[in-house]
């Protein structure tokens, strides 16, 4: 039971935080938000030490091993930085697009979508798989609709049930032939049939509907279209939750088809994941450089990261888990540290790229951390951003797909300059009327500190990835 420890901890956690909501009936408590990040802290440390060369299958169904509690550290840390985030959204003043209420379900649903995320990558059958992926996105549908008094996030909240209930549609439709072909839900039986008729049309069929359920929560081109409506509708702490765990869960539903059940026919799907990843890198990066909105822009940059993640998928089993799990350390780390400046500069609710003007002189060294952050995932060295990418890269590089890997450098270069268009209104362009001082409260400095850190150290460390890989194997 030690490898399962984490997941009881956490449901453990989520019930005590509901707990102390129903003993405590005060719209502004803190007890709530500090139970759920020092609890978020704690499950950290646990996975930590837990032996990450065991594996054990529990009830038949759910599956720990070190891969799993990798993805599971990629969670907690999102859920523990979206709760930190959270904190000046319910405080008065702290947000001028409206104060956020029920602090406590906030927290529950954020340890609760957490928990599915942990169920989806411990999943060892098709059944345990679609309901964790469910619990991981359905309360994402009520988070992203949170602030019920602004039109914009009631409807981020309805395009991203109507895309969400779509994409659902699809996933249980491609099951239907998966199951349907091996006569059970079972990755077991799925692989053993792929690995007899890896030519089967229903099986084929089944796998291009799961690709296009995936899609939409991945945000892969052409299913992409809800990314930026429900990103700057969204409450900002959610927009960053869902940019990195939502993401992250979706990347692990589709390694642990791709190379799992489905291994026989990653060959087949090598061509299909290379057109994804080409398009959608394409299509994020142009499409970030027309937007004047932080939010909508950070939408269009996630989408192209998911480019570069989906085209590692194309090497080997080995360098496509352990290149794309340091990657999300890296990208988690980058986003979170934009979405706190973007927290902070938009406190008037002005979040648009004129807000950062002039940070440079009002607040230099949260400028300095925009510039090390956007350089990070535009992939400077030695940023962590910059080692993240070159393993992404040589995971399709090792197949022998030189030309997207120069296609992927070539859009990493266009990402570059709509990157340094952020540092240029921060450092060059000054605000046409004077602005009110960029003022950060502890929270944010401790974890814009720890952010910025780990973005640095990372790059620097590149031994992060070898005990990855260690542990991938």
């Amino acid at each position: 039971m030690t490898l399962l420890l984490p997941d009881l901890l956490l449901l453990l956690l989520a019930a005590i935080v509901m707990a102390v909501d129903l003993i405590r009936i005060r719209p502004l408590s803190t007890v709530s938000f500090h139970l759920s990040w020092a609890g978020l802290l704690i499950i950290f440390l646990v996975l930590i030490v837990l032996p990450y060369d065991q594996e054990t299958i529990y009830l038949g169904t759910y599956k720990v091993n070190g891969t799993a509690l990798l993805f599971k550290q990629v969670f907690v840390l999102s859920a523990f930085c979206t709760v930190l985030l959270s904190g000046s959204y319910f405080t008065p003043g702290g947000n001028a697009r409206g104060l956020l209420r029920y602090r406590s379900e906030f927290c529950f649903i954020i340890l609760l979508c957490t928990f599915g995320m942990f169920a989806a990558v411990s999943a060892t059958d098709l059944l345990t798989l679609f309901i964790g992926m469910e619990l991981a996105t359905i309360p994402l549908y009520i988070l992203s609709g949170y602030q019920k008094e602004d039109s914009l996030s009631v409807e981020a909240s309805t395009k991203y049930i109507i895309m969400g209930s779509l994409s659902t549609g699809f996933l249980l439709f491609g099951y239907s032939f998966l199951y349907g072909c091996a006569g059970s839900l079972s990755f077991e039986a799925i692989l053993a049939f792929a690995q007899s008729a890896p030519a089967d049309p229903l099986l084929r069929l089944g796998v291009l509907f799961v690709m296009a359920a995936i899609g939409f929560k991945l945000t892969i081109f052409p299913f992409h279209m809800w990314a930026p409506d429900v990103y700057d509708g969204s409450p900002t702490p959610v927009t960053a939750f869902i940019s990195v765990s939502s993401k992250a869960v979706a990347i692990a539903f589709l390694l642990i088809l791709v190379y799992g059940p489905l291994a026989p026919l990653h060959k087949y799907l090598q061509p299909l994941l290379l057109i994804l990843a080409g398009a959608t890198m394409t299509v994020g990066n142009l499409g970030a450089l027309k937007q004047k909105r932080l939010r909508r822009f950070m939408a269009y940059s996630s989408i192209a990261q998911a480019g570069y993640i989906i085209m590692a998928m194309a090497g080997g089993a080995e360098a496509a888990r352990s290149s794309i799990i340091y990657y999300l350390f890296v990208y988690a780390a980058a986003n979170y540290a934009i979405f706190f400046i973007i927290s902070i500069a938009g406190r008037d609710g002005n979040e648009e790229f004129k807000s950062l003007q002039g940070m440079g002189r009002r607040n230099p060294v949260l400028a300095a951390v925009l510039m090390l952050t956007l350089f990070s995932l535009g992939g400077i060295p030695p940023l962590a951003g910059f080692m993240g990418k070159f393993l992404l890269f040589a995971s399709a590089a090792q197949q022998g797909f030189y030309s997207m890997v120069i296609f992927a450098a070539l859009n990493s270069t266009v990402s570059l300059y709509y990157y340094l268009l952020l540092v240029k209104e921060a450092y060059i362009l000054q605000p046409a009327t004077s602005s009110r001082p960029l003022v950060t409260d502890r929270i944010q400095r401790a974890a814009l500190l720890l952010l910025t850190s780990a973005i640095i150290f990372l790059g620097l460390m590149p031994l992060f990835s070898s005990n990855i890989l260690a542990v991938v194997r």
